[in-house]
């Protein structure tokens, strides 16, 4: 007799229909019209799905650390790159502050702050962690997206942001219509509301700078709704950390520049395939003079 693997909430898995191709999280299980479904979250990308449990297979350990190596080193490639940017952004404004170092150091910078509104908790404690060592001011809220366009007006109230990233999970589903359809798609009409509500309480591009989407969301819905950059041009998915290293490179650009759209995409793990945008300023701000207090 062949013994069923049983499928259990927080197993990871692979659909067999798709031949394992991204590593899931089961989520939730439920029964749809007498058949049992499992609600999916991508491991690594921005991805939720559901499935019939018996196309399911587990992961086993040897599997899930050989993938999981394969794409924490594509992290760290993109997160040394990302930081290479910062560091050449920091001497630049360290050239001009100093009059080509003519001058002493004497000046302070003020990096944007962030916002980051994410429906998984678990992407955005990566996220967070992410954001500390590249040296990002944020603070992190763990939202449903089906509830962010309610709480996104009162949030910018409370923290001011100058940067704010609307993510968590999509995705586009042919079954329910072409890929122009809003409808189509499991979040993004939630992303598009929050992105408009964030609109009415800060209208300016330049202002607040707007981050919205996950794997395959409507590009062209939330740019028109007032995002600076989005996913997915391509209806791809999108790396769980992409976001980070689009606002990180805001964050830490002069406000007196702006931003080129190909150069603040080349270094993230998914590209211009699965995010674009409009041309942006930078929020970072420079000040003098910066004078320690000492305690007499």
């Amino acid at each position: 007799m062949e013994l069923t693997t049983v499928i259990e909430i927080n197993m990871i898995v692979g659909r067999l229909s798709h031949q394992c191709d991204i590593l899931f999280r089961v989520i939730d299980i439920m029964e749809i019209n007498g058949q049992k479904v499992a609600i999916l979250y991508g491991e690594d990308y921005r991805l939720e799905a559901d499935a019939p449990i018996d196309d399911l297979v587990p992961i086993n350990d040897l599997e899930r650390t050989k993938r999981t190596s394969q794409v924490r080193t594509l992290e760290e490639q993109s997160f040394e790159l990302f930081r290479q940017d910062i560091d050449l952004l920091r001497l630049e404004q360290e050239f001009n502050a100093t009059s080509g170092y003519k001058r002493d150091f004497n000046y302070f910078q003020v990096p944007g702050r962030v916002l980051h509104l994410d429906g998984d908790p678990t992407y955005l404690q990566k996220c967070l962690d992410l954001y500390e060592r590249l040296g990002v001011s944020v603070v992190g809220i763990h939202c449903n997206e089906k509830e962010m366009h309610l709480r996104v007006g009162s949030l910018i109230e409370q923290y001011r942001p100058d940067i704010l990233v609307i993510t968590g999970h999509d995705a586009y589903s042919k079954t329910k219509g072409k890929k122009i359809d809003l409808n189509a798609y499991r979040h993004s009409k939630y992303f598009v509301e929050t992105v408009k509500e964030a609109r009415k309480k800060v209208p300016n591009l330049d202002q607040l700078v707007v981050f919205a989407g996950a794997c395959q969301s409507h590009f062209e819905s939330l740019i028109y709704a007032g995002a600076n950059f989005a996913s997915s041009p391509l209806r791809v998915n999108i790396h769980a950390l992409d976001p980070v290293y689009i606002v990180s490179k805001i964050s830490f650009t002069p406000f007196m520049e702006r931003i080129n759209v190909w150069d603040v995409l080349r270094n993230t793990l998914t590209g211009e395939k699965g995010l674009g945008g409009i041309e942006t300023k930078g929020v970072l701000r420079t000040g003098a003079p910066f004078k320690p207090i000492i305690d007499e």
